[in-house]
């Protein structure tokens, strides 16, 4: 245990004498300390993208942008499904949800993350870590499930519009969010627990901007090739199940679109289904490049740039590719707008709409 003195009985202590006895002693307390230094870790830092000060401000401006465009997009609206009698209906309540969550999502990440940009000090508490893990898994995958339920929901609107109401009642579009909430609240706590189930010992510098999966195994000193095959296997089972309902969903939804005589109506699914399709291909696309794959193909600079693509960006992204191809909530949107003098005459005059 010892690398100076091999201490084999008590009568080898008596034998020590006073000096060897003190040494002993300091022997023993550097062990403890660095016993203790293997546990007891109660921070981490985040080291971030750069360390240049004035591209970290060019960095906070960004997402500080980025952030708050996200908030009034999603957020808005949420507001305005709630607002607006004729977006009363399933396929709305999912859109809502899916808002809501994004506001969410990216407000575990980005506010300490705009923190980090202007302090010197860039850390975060044990608990915090925990905490940030834990919601950014159960929120990353909520989203999966949700886009998954978005599919069948147009596949009943589209392949059978007459039953709609009663195949989507609202026990049924209620029971499928509730459910995409509990069950990765389960996987969330799962992944947690065993990522801080491992000793931290070799550094406490998470080379990220928050405290996801990949990063922290790197830093363990215990044998992370359980928490890999868990991780890749796991985000492998989500991603194949919750893309099959949506390739299967879409499948149907092309059988329906082809019996249509109706250029109008095939028009009007294109326009609702494609900009469902975009949203599902890009984070779907960012997660599979992320977590699906062996670890040695790990690089963590490329890695950051990704995961915050699709913690940041995508929730940035989703109300413009949700909005902008659906008349219904342009129409409600103009609406609101039409109180407005300067929307009034500045944006809709201008036919932006």
């Amino acid at each position: 245990m010892f690398r100076k003195l091999r201490v084999k009985s008590a009568m080898d202590i008596a034998t020590l004498g006073t000096e060897g006895i003190a040494t002993l002693l300091s022997e023993m307390d550097v062990f403890y300390v660095q016993a203790s230094n293997v546990t007891e870790i109660t921070e981490f830092i985040l080291t971030g993208f750069t360390n240049n000060k004035n591209l970290n401000v060019l960095l906070f401006l960004l997402f500080l942008a980025i952030y708050i465009f996200t908030l009034i997009g999603n957020l808005g609206l949420v507001l305005l499904v709630i607002g607006d009698s004729r977006l009363h209906n399933p396929m709305y309540y999912f859109l809502c949800a899916l808002s809501l969550l994004d506001a969410c999502y990216s407000s575990i990440v980005t506010p300490k993350m705009l923190v980090n940009f202007l302090s010197k000090d860039k850390t975060i508490s044990y608990t915090g870590c925990v905490t940030q893990m834990f919601l950014f898994v159960a929120f990353g995958n909520t989203e999966c499930f949700l886009l998954a339920a978005m599919a069948y929901d147009h596949y009943v609107a589209i392949y059978n519009p007459l039953l709609y109401a009663v195949s989507m009642s609202p026990r049924v579009y209620l029971s499928l969010i509730i459910a995409s909430y509990v069950v990765v609240i389960i996987n969330g706590s799962v992944h947690t627990a065993a990522t801080f189930s491992l000793s931290f010992c070799r550094s406490n510098e998470i080379r990220h901007v928050f405290c996801d999966v990949p990063p922290l195994l790197a830093i363990s000193c215990s044998d992370t090739h359980i928490n890999q095959l868990l991780l890749f296997y796991y985000v492998g089972t989500v991603e194949l199940i919750t893309i099959l309902i949506v390739l299967v969903s879409y499948g149907f939804i092309l059988f329906a679109i082809l019996k249509m005589h109706s250029a109008e109506g095939s028009s009007k699914v294109f326009s609702t289904c494609g900009a469902h399709l975009t949203g599902v291909s890009i984070y779907h696309g960012t997660i599979i490049f992320m977590y699906v794959r062996p670890s040695s193909n790990y690089a963590f600079e490329y890695d950051m740039i990704v995961s915050t693509f699709y913690t940041i960006v995508i929730p940035m992204l989703n109300p413009v590719i949700y909005s902008l191809r659906n008349k219904d909530v342009k129409c409600a949107m103009k609406k609101v707008f039409d109180r407005n003098w300067f929307m009034k005459n500045f944006i809709f005059n201008n036919e932006l709409w």
